[in-house]
C-alpha cells in the first residue's frame, strides 16, 4: 500500500516540475498575478467537470467547522500566496536554481508538521530537514545578490505551501479531487481580480493564455490532487519528501526548455538533496497508540488493518472512496501520520 502512495507521489512531482521552466518563458508576457490566476484557474476549470460527474451531494454542507477553515486556508496559502511570491522570485533568478530552492517547501512542511500538526519527525528526519537547508544556502550563493532576494521570496512561498500541505492533507469531508477544484477556482478568480485592478487587461498573444490554463490543469490540478491523495495516506512530510523530486524534474525541464546550464553548485546540492530524500525515507514509526471513533471521506483499501467495512463487489486491497465510520481501536504496528494517525510526539517512542 505504501508504494502505491510513493509512486503517487512521485507522478504528482514530475507533473509539477515542468510548471517553473514554463511559468519563466511565460512572464515575459503574463505580470505575476495573472500567470497565478490562469494557473490556478485551468487547475479549478479543468477538474470541474470530474467532480460534477463523481458526486453530487452538496459540497458547501460537507464544508462546516473544522474543514471549511482547513479548506479556506489552504486555498489563501497554497492557491494565493505561495504561487505569487515564487513568480516573484523567478523575477530574480534562473528557473533550475528556483526549482531545487522549492526544496525548501520539505523544510517548511516538516517543521511545521512536527510542531503544529501531530506530523511525526525523528532524528533522520532533522538531519535531513538540516540538508535541504543547508542544500538551499549553496543555490543562494550561486546566484549573487540577486539570489538573496529570489531566496527569501521563494522561501515565503515555501512556508506558505507548507502550511496548505498539513491543512489540504486533513480535509476528509471532501474528496482530493474537489478540495483541488475548490483551490483553484477560488485562488484563480482572487489572483485574476487582484491583477485587473493592479494592471488593467494585459496584452497577450493567443497561445499565452491556453499554455497557462492547460500547464495549470496538469502540473497545479492533476499534481496536487495526487499529492493530496498520497499526504492523506503517508502523511504530509513524507509526501513531501517524495515531491521533493520535482525540483529536479524542474532542472530537466530547464535544460530541455529554456537551454539553462547547470553550475557544480546546483549538482552538489542536488547530491545533498538527494542524500536527505534518502534519510528521511528509511525512517521508521511504530507503537502502541489509540483510535477514537470518526466518520470522514478518503480514499482507502481493505489491507491496512483500518478498514474492515465490507464491500461485496471489491477485492480488499483496491482503492476506493466514500464516506465511511471508524470504531474505537486500540492496537500496535508501523504506521504514517496519516488521517488515521495523528498524536502527540510524546505518545510516540522509534
Amino acid at each position: 500500500m505504501k508504494t502505491r502512495y510513493t509512486v503517487t507521489a512521485i507522478i504528482s512531482a514530475a507533473l509539477f516540475g515542468i510548471a517553473t521552466p514554463v511559468s519563466k518563458g511565460l512572464l515575459e508576457e503574463l505580470p505575476v498575478f495573472y500567470l497565478a490566476g490562469f494557473l490556478y484557474l485551468g487547475a479549478g476549470f479543468g477538474l470541474l467537470p470530474f467532480v460534477m460527474l463523481k458526486r453530487k451531494s452538496g459540497i458547501v454542507k460537507r464544508l462546516k467547522g473544522r474543514n471549511g477553515f482547513r479548506i479556506a486556508a489552504a486555498v489563501l496559502f497554497g492557491g494565493i500566496l505561495g504561487p505569487v511570491f515564487l513568480l516573484f522570485g523567478l523575477q530574480y533568478a534562473s528557473a533550475a536554481s528556483v526549482s531545487l530552492w522549492l526544496n525548501v517547501e520539505l523544510a517548511a512542511t516538516a517543521l511545521l508538521g512536527h510542531f503544529f500538526f501531530k506530523d511525526y519527525l525523528g532524528l533522520k528526519g532533522w538531519l535531513s530537514v538540516l540538508l535541504t537547508l543547508g542544500a538551499g544556502m549553496l543555490l543562494t550563493l550561486h546566484e549573487g545578490s540577486s539570489g538573496l532576494t529570489a531566496g527569501l521570496l521563494v522561501g515565503a512561498a515555501c512556508i506558505f505551501w507548507g502550511l496548505d500541505n498539513h491543512f489540504t492533507a486533513l480535509v476528509d469531508e471532501i474528496t482530493p479531487g474537489e478540495s483541488t477544484c475548490i483551490k483553484g477556482l477560488a485562488a484563480g478568480l482572487v489572483n485574476c481580480t487582484i491583477a485587473w485592478f493592479l494592471a488593467g487587461l494585459p496584452f497577450v498573444t493567443v497561445k499565452t493564455v491556453p499554455i497557462a490554463l492547460v500547464t495549470g490543469l496538469f502540473a497545479y490540478g492533476v499534481s496536487i490532487m495526487l499529492y493530496i491523495t498520497s499526504a492523506q495516506n503517508l502523511g504530509a512530510t513524507r509526501s513531501q519528501v517524495i515531491f521533493a523530486s520535482s525540483p529536479f524534474m524542474g532542472v530537466l525541464f530547464s535544460l530541455l526548455l529554456l537551454g539553462e546550464s547547470v553550475s557544480f553548485l546546483q549538482g552538489a546540492s542536488a547530491l545533498i538533496m538527494v542524500a536527505s530524500i534518502i534519510l528521511i525515507h528509511r525512517e521508521d514509526h511504530g507503537h502502541h497508540h489509540y483510535h477514537e471513533e470518526m466518520k470522514h471521506i478518503h480514499i482507502h483499501s481493505h489491507d491496512d488493518g483500518h478498514h474492515d467495512h465490507r464491500h461485496d463487489h471489491l477485492e480488499a486491497g483496491k482503492p476506493h472512496i466514500h464516506g465511511h465510520s471508524h470504531d474505537k481501536k486500540s492496537h500496535s504496528h508501523a504506521h504514517n501520520p496519516d488521517l488515521h494517525h495523528r498524536h502527540d510526539h510524546l505518545q510516540e517512542d522509534d
